[in-house]
């Protein structure tokens, strides 16, 4: 199987896309324990890329807007690589990764439309900026901080996380009137 390996038919015309799954929150870890073992046992021509899906968030929790990344699929990884068995066990046996998925324990590649989208490929194309992170969801009762509607209660009718403004319904003059706020500019009730 090494010999296999070792002779390199066309590296890149083999290499597919995989999922792996990984311990939750020891994402980082795996992958850089995956690239740590790839580079030991010189196997860097089967293997591309090691990524943890992401998007950036704007979080503003502690008062001043911070960019960081949140996993889109916590508990998974994906790796692409050239499948043989030593690329396989070499896999297979770093700490933390649990299986490939897949049908019946055998590998499956990823279709391509698959791995644009689960890379947000096709989405950086539309939007660049990063989404914020907005702690409130439809339905939520919220009272109005700041600005002309302030110490009104209303509910959150609809989210917008690329501009960070949300829309209140609250009620004047006995009618429910939808008004659009900064997401900074309530807190929950």
């Amino acid at each position: 199987m090494a010999k296999d390996a070792a002779s390199g038919s066309s590296a890149a015309g083999d290499m597919h896309w995989y999922v792996l799954k990984v311990q939750t929150n020891r994402e980082r870890t795996i992958r850089d324990a995956l690239q740590k073992k790839i580079r030991l046992e010189g196997l860097e021509d089967y293997f591309g890329e090691v990524v943890i899906p992401s998007e950036k968030v704007v979080d503003t929790r502690s008062g001043s807007p911070r960019e960081q990344d949140r996993k889109l699929f916590p508990g998974y990884i994906m790796i692409q690589m050239i499948l043989n068995d030593e690329t396989w066990y070499l896999v297979r046996d770093t700490g933390g990764v649990g299986d490939f998925a897949g049908a019946a324990g055998k590998p499956l590649p990823m279709e391509q439309h698959e791995v644009d989208r689960m890379l947000g490929r096709a989405e950086q194309q539309t939007t660049a900026a990063p989404k914020v992170k907005i702690q409130f969801a439809s339905g939520d009762v919220v009272k109005i901080r700041e600005g002309t509607f302030e110490n009104f209660e209303g509910t959150v009718e609809g989210i917008d996380e690329h501009s960070g403004k949300i829309s209140v319904l609250i009620e004047i003059f006995g009618r429910s009137t939808p008004v659009e706020l900064d997401h900074w500019q309530v807190e929950s009730v």
